[in-house]
């Protein structure tokens, strides 16, 4: 699983990481649910894009190969952006939580420059610390082995592949 604030190279790593496993990676399907509105989202969509995540990822991984999936996102992120936004989560994303399944957490880290891009809401240095601490506060009561990626891509894909490759054998 991979988890970080906004613009900090989660679907990179997801997809490079699949490719150097051989196998596939889970979008961001919160991403494709937008792409496909025409207004804003709103709190009521989060629990869609809920839905939507979880069943891309059941479906991802009937074709998941060599013990791994790489999933872009989880629910935590969704949990983050809802206090955030609206104060609140629905009750069915936190129940759906702590029904999620993952053996390990890969954070990345904001060292990497901002990259505008129409659905990312907060390029302020400020707010990319204040959403890291909250995923890595995450990470850490997850009680599951983690690792925070650093460094450009190449950097952050060797870091990823050996710690995965040292908890895995």
């Amino acid at each position: 699983m991979i988890i970080g604030p906004e613009s900090t190279g989660k679907s990179t790593v997801a997809e490079a990481l699949a490719k150097h496993f051989h196998t596939v990676f889970v979008p961001e399907f919160a991403r494709e649910y937008i792409n496909g509105l025409h207004r804003p989202y709103v709190y009521e969509d989060l629990w869609e894009i809920a839905q939507g995540q979880l069943a891309l990822e059941d479906k991802m991984s009937v074709e998941a190969r060599n013990g791994f999936l790489f999933c872009d996102t989880d629910l935590y992120v969704l949990k983050v952006w809802s206090e955030h936004k609206y104060g609140c989560c629905d009750e069915r994303i936190l129940r759906a939580i702590a029904r999620q399944r993952y053996n390990y957490y890969l954070l990345t880290d904001i060292d990497l420059p901002w990259t505008p891009d129409p659905q990312r809401e907060h390029p302020e240095p400020e707010m990319r610390q204040q959403f890291f601490k909250c995923y890595r506060d995450i990470v850490i009561n997850s009680g599951l082995p983690w690792t925070c990626l650093r460094g450009n891509e190449q950097e952050r894909l060797a870091l990823a592949a050996a710690a995965l490759t040292k908890h895995f054998s």
